[in-house]
């Protein structure tokens, strides 16, 4: 039933990539869909996108297995989306064209600055999809009872993606969004209403269930993260990351204004806020009415929370209901991955084609057809390094997996954005300086951290217990560290670059301000080094 479900959902997508791929008759098309998504489709599509694996998947294993400290991820990620709304939105749909560098470039003029943005797009990119690969081979292994490994379903995910968005572009993209959060937000409401009618329509009871299951520590701060230093960290990295996120930005240049871009994120935020207030219910509700034995020996990550509670709210295993709910959301929840690895995918390829090959590499001069064929090429390219990752990454929770990407979002980008909009002294040597220092900050950070520098596999331990090797960096998230260190990089970068500032950077700065909040000026006009 599972494998008939998700086959049912796969038949959609790419009945819906092989439309898109007759509407794709130019870059643009093939980039951002001509600009012509309608702001509430758009807010749609970046919900789609932003509730991933790690919301559906991660989320609720986390808060089933430690509790509070797990819901601290739904808060930050919602919370992000101010951020978004009120400092990101219109200026990046007024100043750029199809990515992040057109926007920086528009101002500081320089192509080492668009080579480079491109960089850090890419590998923010590439870390956000490990971890939807990585949700995908646990689903597989689920659905087919452990006959399929992970190693066979992750590559299988890579593939399926690479289809997506070579064969339909970023309109299929966004429609394969807007399917798979429909069915997204349906499942989490039946849940969330089979669990308010299983706890006397109280939450209160609920909790009262959970508490009396695990303890009072279970809803409290503290459980998973013994040190608030670490919990702090990852607030900032979960709330400033959103707004450097490529595949999210990129959502911006497909409505036709600025305007609908901010209503695309009013729409998105109604969307996400629902959603995150239901992985409160879903993942104490899982901890109760699953166990966390149950959910750690099925996924020792907690990935698997989601779906077995789904089994458990429609009857229970070896039950007709009980085998559909698990069918239902295990399929929903690979559609989630198979979207947002879509869009994932298309941030980084129209980054590397249209910033490094056509903008760096051609001088802006590449014609639409070579553009087509790099693009696609670029797209196998980061789908196969995808899948490689993902294989090497299969026993990571796939929440915090995300909330790596959110913190190099954080610490290469959001200091570059925002020193570009506000700061006029800001320059091109700044904001190399800060995506550079920002994203080698927060991976040195993250390879000398607890989760990489942790327990040994136990084919490594010796004795009865496990070797512990003793981090470098005491804390699971690097953001409270990094995303300062980008900042003060880009400052430093600043200063080092002054002797070299153009004499025409003031009215550069008044020019981009002018048609950052107006829009004035945006048709026909496009970033230097198109």
């Amino acid at each position: 039933m599972t494998f008939l479900l998700a086959a049912v959902i796969v038949a959609i997508t790419l009945g819906i990539t092989f439309w898109a791929s007759r509407r794709n008759t130019s870059t643009s098309d093939f980039y951002v869909a001509g600009g012509k998504i309608s702001a509430g489709q758009n807010g749609i599509a970046i919900a789609g996108d932003y509730m991933s694996a790690a919301s559906f998947l991660g989320i609720t294993g986390l808060i089933a297995l430690n509790g509070f400290d797990g819901f601290m991820y739904s808060v930050g990620w919602f919370i992000a989306y101010l951020t978004v709304l009120f400092i990101v939105a219109e200026p990046l749909r007024n100043l750029g064209k199809y990515t992040l560098a057109d926007m920086l470039v528009y101002r500081l003029r320089d192509p080492r600055v668009r080579m480079y943005a491109a960089l850090s797009t890419i590998v923010v990119s590439t870390f956000y999809m490990i971890a939807q690969v990585v949700g995908a081979g646990t689903l597989i292994s689920l659905l087919s009872g452990g006959v399929l490994k992970p190693s066979v379903a992750i590559p299988l995910v890579g593939v399926l993606m690479i289809i997506y968005v070579v064969v339909g572009g970023m309109l299929a993209t966004t429609w394969v969004q807007i399917v798979k959060a429909t069915l997204l937000m349906f499942a989490t409401v039946v849940m969330s209403v089979l669990i308010l009618n299983r706890f006397g329509w109280s939450f209160s009871n609920l909790l009262g269930a959970a508490e009396a299951k695990n303890g009072a520590e279970f809803l409290g701060a503290g459980l998973k993260y013994k040190n608030p230093v670490d919990l702090i960290s990852l607030g900032l990295a979960l709330v400033l990351g959103t707004a450097g996120l490529p595949h999210i930005l990129v959502r911006f240049y497909t409505v036709p204004t600025a305007q609908d871009a901010r209503k695309s994120v009013v729409w998105a935020m109604v969307l996400i806020g629902a959603f995150y207030v239901m992985t409160a219910l879903m993942g104490n509700a899982a901890n109760v009415l699953v166990g966390k034995e149950a959910i750690a020996t099925a996924n020792a990550a907690g990935n698997m929370a989601a779906p077995l509670l789904a089994q458990a709210l429609f009857g229970g295993a070896g039950t007709v209901g009980g085998e559909f709910g698990l069918a239902f959301v295990t399929a929903v929840a690979f559609a989630t991955i198979l979207a947002v690895v879509a869009g994932l995918t298309i941030a980084a390829s129209t980054s590397f084609t249209h910033d490094i090959f056509n903008g760096v590499m051609r001088g802006g001069k590449a014609s639409e057809g070579e553009q087509f064929r790099v693009a696609r090429l670029a797209t196998v390219a980061v789908g196969i390094v995808a899948i490689v990752l993902g294989l090497l990454a299969q026993t990571q929770n796939v929440a915090f997996l995300v909330a790596l990407a959110f913190a190099i979002a954080a610490s290469a980008n959001v200091p570059v954005i925002l020193f570009t909009l506000f700061w006029r002294k800001f320059n091109a040597t700044g904001a190399i300086w800060g995506i550079v220092g920002g994203i080698l900050t927060c991976l040195t950070l993250i390879a000398i951290s607890p989760n990489i520098m942790g327990i040994d596999p136990p084919e490594k331990t010796t004795g009865r217990r496990p070797i512990q090797a003793q981090a470098i960096f005491p804390l699971e998230n690097p953001g409270i560290v990094s995303i300062p260190a980008g900042f003060a990089f880009a400052v430093i970068g600043t200063l080092i670059g002054a002797s070299r500032r153009r004499e025409d950077e003031d009215q550069l700065f008044e020019e981009m301000q002018f048609r950052a909040y107006t829009g004035a000026g945006m048709d026909g006009t496009v970033a230097a080094h198109d």
